[in-house]
């Protein structure tokens, strides 16, 4: 664990979102009828005591497929924030890492399982990037991006399940202390952005949108 966590911080340019997205085409349009992603949520829900029924795993399908391909955007967007508020260095490491993580194949869950080899990929990055939009707002009051990620990463915590969780949540902490991320913001929280925490804001001036309507998900137990 730990040698493959320092590995993740050999890169120091800025990320190009296509390998993300060639890996995602490379697997074909119809993503969410990948049948071992279809047996997994099945067992899911089965472990969750929760129903599998056709539709139910249908719909979840549907929404996991979806959050694998939300990362190339969320990447785009953390760049453009990170630039707007001055943390592109540190940005620059945390999305360093998402790259070597979606570049490193035989990770958590290997990458030749199809959907199912993407899903960490997934999870590791987009929460990343919650974490930093998390920290920023705790300190600045102000959400750094436009998209709350906090429930969709929790379900895909119940898709992905242990022990592949704990070691990806532990290269989540790893990779944010390695960027100094906190630290930095510190420094840009004058007492008067501390102060607005209850503002729901960005630095668009606006709350986050795009909140994804999870009520279908009760039905597999991922809620």
């Amino acid at each position: 664990m730990t040698a493959r966590i320092a590995s993740f911080f050999h890169l120091r340019h800025t990320m190009d979102t296509k390998l993300i997205e060639s890996m995602i085409d490379s697997l074909g349009p119809s993503l969410d009828e990948d049948p071992q992603l279809r047996e997994l949520l099945a067992a899911v829900a089965d472990r969750n005591g929760a129903e599998s029924s056709p539709e139910a795993i249908d719909r979840a399908a549907k929404f996991v497929t979806a959050y694998v391909c939300q990362v190339p955007y969320m990447v785009k967007v953390a760049r453009t924030s990170a630039h707007t508020v001055g943390l592109e260095q540190e940005m620059d490491c945390i999305l360093d890492a998402v790259e070597s993580y979606w570049k490193e194949g035989d990770d958590v869950i290997p990458d030749d399982m199809g959907v199912i080899g993407l899903l960490d990929d997934a999870y590791c990055s987009l929460s990343l990037l919650q974490s930093v939009s998390d920290n920023y707002r705790l300190l600045t009051g102000k959400h750094l991006f436009p998209v709350d990620l906090s429930a969709v990463n929790a379900a895909m915590q119940k898709v992905i399940g242990e022990p592949y969780i704990s070691e990806l949540d532990s290269l989540v902490v790893h990779t944010m202390k390695e960027a100094c991320l906190i630290d930095s913001v510190k420094q840009l929280a004058d007492e008067e952005k501390r102060l607005a925490l209850e503002s729901d804001a960005t630095i668009w001036n606006h709350g986050p949108v795009g909140r994804v309507d999870l009520s279908d998900l009760k039905e597999i137990g991922l809620l």
